[in-house]
């Protein structure tokens, strides 16, 4: 594999590993709407169950959430948790948000519950924001398929949104594995990097990885994976991508072909 040019590796590589949202994909549109849902049913539960508690924190309640999940005034924080955490791990954060306003924990989890559940089925709605495929990547994925390069997802969406995804955009024949926030162990554990190669029938050292998180890249460096690419125009904002590590903006900066 070739980047703009100059070879990224002494070697062959057999299998590219690609991140979901904001590598593959542009979701912020959809992670914005649900980001905004969230904080709004929020509001609407703690009223309805906690009026006294909700009176009280009312100036805090929505910067608090807005913080949590990253919404800026002039976008999504691309390494917030909502761009980059797991449905669990933001459940987890928006308990945690508040149970610091003052609700206890077991009621702080049941009310952030509900709110996801809440906001699942509005997610699923026809009319709300779909994620679409980030440009060029069809024909970089053909370009791999031509080549022998085998393809996979390593995500912290869940697999059914991984596969809907897919199947949406009509990409679902390029991808051979993926792994999922259903998968244990998951992103970011570089144990998950090792499984998946091993359902590809490879190694790491002979595996590129493309993502679009610190967390992504390091996750395959510490995994021993060859070739480790940030991805960086999957989000209105760039993500703030150690300076590190190799980056590209556009898939036709990437050439499949032999490097050595």
């Amino acid at each position: 594999m070739l980047l703009r040019g100059r070879p990224l590796h002494q070697g062959e590589i057999e299998a590219v590993l690609f991140d979901k949202d904001g590598t593959l994909c542009h979701s912020e549109l959809r992670l914005l709407a649900l980001a905004r849902a969230r904080v709004n049913q929020c509001q609407r539960l703690l009223e309805q169950r906690h009026p006294q508690l909700a009176l009280s924190v009312a100036a805090e309640l929505a910067p608090r959430l807005e913080a949590t999940y990253g919404l800026q005034a002039n976008g999504l924080h691309p390494a917030g948790t909502t761009a980059v955490a797991s449905r669990e791990h933001n459940l987890i954060s928006t308990a945690t948000a508040l149970a610091q306003l003052g609700l206890g924990w077991p009621e702080a989890l049941e009310l952030a519950e509900a709110v996801f559940q809440h906001c699942d089925r509005t997610a699923d709605d026809d009319h709300a924001p779909g994620a679409t495929a980030t440009d060029g990547v069809h024909e970089l994925l053909q370009r791999l398929c031509e080549a022998d390069v085998a393809c996979a997802v390593i995500s912290n969406d869940d697999q059914q949104g991984i596969a809907a995804f897919l199947a949406s955009h009509n990409l679902g024949s390029y991808f051979a594995a993926l792994r999922s926030a259903d998968h244990h162990p998951r992103k970011p554990d570089p144990a998950a990097v090792v499984a998946l190669c091993g359902d590809l029938g490879t190694e790491p050292g002979r595996c590129a990885l493309i993502g679009d998180a610190n967390s992504d890249l390091l996750m395959a460096e510490r995994a021993g994976v060859a070739v480790v690419l940030g991805y960086s125009a999957g989000w209105k904002l760039p993500p703030p991508l150690e300076g590190r590590f190799t980056q590209l903006a556009h898939w036709h900066e990437l050439e499949v072909g032999s490097s050595g």
